[in-house]
């Protein structure tokens, strides 16, 4: 232990922080905030425990939204600006929460989802977690998740390496978090814990006690029920996400009484927040919002935060304009740990407003933007939209709501922003779109650069590469591999050092035990079943990396095609194809595996 640990740890006023972060529920997903639908007992305490920013803001989708909490960057400042595609690394010289703290002599674990890259310098043990038990990519059962994981009884990663858990995954990543601070504790080791779930993200798989409860609600709901009658699809869907969210509040519930039973609640920060707009809110109940995940509407990044703090922090509304990005500075100030905070930050410390050392804050103007799918349709651009442009952006100052840069709305007046008023309001316009051009002046010219993953590094060898990191090519779920979706791309690298390097490029991952032209039928899980995949008649591959580029014939086992290459240290960008009998390109290869054999 190092000496600032060692000193740090003697301090008993020196507070523990925990962050909480949900996937895909909104700012009406809790009972707190009005649900008509379902109870989050437990949620509900500790909003009564906490200071509730009324007025916060996050990114319309999650990594964004992770890269601002971990950074205190602006997404575009940071890289990490869409949730696949290669643009979700967030930059490799950008000081995280972790890194702040485990700076400050804290102890520092994550439980869950990162999704701020999968290889090295990306992972989280690589930004600062001494305590890494992580998936990758965006959810349960993407692509370079571990074949057929379903929420149940997964494998995951820890510190490093593939371990398998029983039990549920939101359960898991409590329980794991749970343990692992009860050590810190027990050895006085000031602690920083982000448990970050995939839930209440799709697949929308849950244990069934829950569901039952959550659909017996439903149907006490004679309204509520009639509302659905035609749409059983969307009413079992729903069903399903809300009983992710009560099994979210039993575990909240399970960490308060950790919290109370070790005596840690008065010396904890908690905080308590979602990463993006609901999925599901706009078709019941988004808290008078209009909007949901993925759009500029309130109802795509307005969610709860919570922060509670007994005896320092007094429990109360604060309707401040705020952001995610607040958090990295306003907690390393509560902790006394702000003197390791970054050089350069767009957020704002909220200490003295929360602490009532100031009635309000400064005033400020957040822009909000992001990359979005390539898939998506946009009204403001005919370019792809996967490319960041001025336009794709909201700007939001007191009461106002810029979006696009054309349209203006009063959330006071109209909280659904049904009216558009830019033409009565021409100097509001006119301030706004200021911002927003100096904004997009300082941020325009870094935003595509390609965040590179190295290869080779003795930290990350060997390594996966997978379709994620195709360059502005979305291919991020098992359900896409599984259809063999005709795609490929790019991926930007970074050779460590000069050496041999084997490249054994896969349909399937290396656990599926599959041979290339294999198909699978339809696979029955925990909680519902994965769809069957289909042969691709694949008869040769070609690697093509700096000046390597060549064609070959499968292994002897018919799973994979190896190459042995002679690399230089430096960037290179790498491609493959997957080739027919008739020498046509049917995709790339989904899967990678990299490792130095030699210097």
């Amino acid at each position: 232990m190092s000496l600032a640990r060692d000193g740090l740890a003697e301090s008993p006023g020196h507070p523990n922080v925990i962050v909480v972060m949900t996937d895909d529920q909104g700012y009406g997903e809790f009972s707190f905030n009005g649900n008509p639908v379902i109870e989050t007992p437990s949620i509900d305490q500790l909003a009564s425990q906490s200071v509730r920013l009324t007025d916060f803001h996050v990114a319309p989708m999650c990594t964004p939204t992770r890269g601002q909490l971990m950074s205190g960057l602006d997404a575009f400042r940071n890289a990490a600006i869409n949730v696949s595609s290669g643009r979700t690394l967030l930059n490799a010289d950008s000081k995280t929460m972790a890194n702040v703290f485990d700076e400050a002599g804290y102890s520092t674990g994550i439980f869950g989802k990162w999704h701020l890259g999968d290889n090295y310098p990306f992972r989280p043990e690589d930004r600062g977690f001494d305590e890494a038990l992580w998936f990758p990519s965006s959810h349960v059962n993407s692509v370079p998740d571990f074949w057929d994981n379903d929420y149940f009884a997964d494998t995951y990663i820890r510190n490093g390496q593939r371990q398998k858990y029983a039990g549920y995954c939101t359960d898991v990543f409590f329980d794991e978090a749970i343990n692992w601070m009860g050590k810190q504790a027990d050895s006085e080791q000031p602690f920083f814990t982000y448990i970050a779930l995939n839930s209440a993200h799709w697949p929308w798989f849950v244990p069934e006690k829950y569901r039952q409860t959550v659909r017996a609600t439903i149907e006490n709901n004679p309204d509520f029920a009639k509302s659905f009658a035609d749409r059983p699809q969307l009413r079992d869907n729903l069903i399903s996400f809300l009983a992710m969210g009560a099994n979210i509040d039993d575990n909240v519930g399970k960490l308060n009484r950790f919290l109370d039973d070790q005596g840690l609640t008065k010396n904890t920060i908690v905080v308590f927040l979602t990463d993006n707009g609901s999925t599901f809110g706009h078709q019941y109940f988004n808290a008078g919002m209009r909007g949901h995940k993925t759009q500029l509407w309130e109802g795509g990044h307005r969610v709860p935060c919570l922060i509670r703090w007994p005896d320092v922090l007094r429990p109360r509304d604060v309707d401040d304009l705020t952001h995610v990005q607040d958090l990295l500075p306003t907690l390393a100030d509560l902790a006394d740990a702000d003197s390791h905070l970054p050089s350069r930050l767009d957020g704002i410390s909220l200490k003295a407003r929360l602490t009532g050392q100031s009635a309000s804050l400064p005033d400020r103007m957040l822009v909000i933007n992001y990359s979005r799918m390539p898939s998506f349709r946009v009204t403001y651009t005919d370019k792809n939209p996967a490319i960041p442009v001025r336009n794709g952006a909201a700007v939001l100052w007191k009461k106002w709501r810029f979006l696009e840069n054309r349209r203006l709305y009063d959330i006071d007046a109209d909280p659904h922003q049904d009216r558009n008023i830019a033409a009565d309001h021409p100097d509001v316009v006119a301030k706004l779109r200021k911002h927003l051009n100096a904004w997009w002046d300082e941020v325009k010219d870094d935003v595509l650069t390609p965040q590179r993953v190295i290869i080779g590094h003795p930290s990350d060898n060997p390594t996966l590469l997978t379709a994620c990191e195709w360059l502005d090519v979305f291919v991020d779920q098992q359900v896409q591999i599984r259809r063999g979706v005709r795609k490929n791309g790019t991926w930007y690298l970074s050779v460590d050092r000069d050496g041999s390097y084997a490249f054994e490029l896969r349909r399937w991952p290396r656990e599926s035990g599959l041979k290339l032209e294999d198909s699978v039928a339809v696979t029955k899980v925990t909680d519902g079943e994965f769809p069957a995949g289909v042969s691709l008649p694949i008869s040769k591959a070609r690697l093509q990396i700096g000046s390597y580029d060549h064609t070959q014939a499968p292994n002897a086992d018919e799973q994979a095609f190896t190459f042995n290459v002679e690399l230089k240290a430096g960037p290179t960008e790498m491609k493959t194809w997957m080739i027919d009998g008739q020498g046509n390109e049917i995709c790339g290869a989904y899967y990678v595996y990299v490792r130095r054999l030699s210097e």
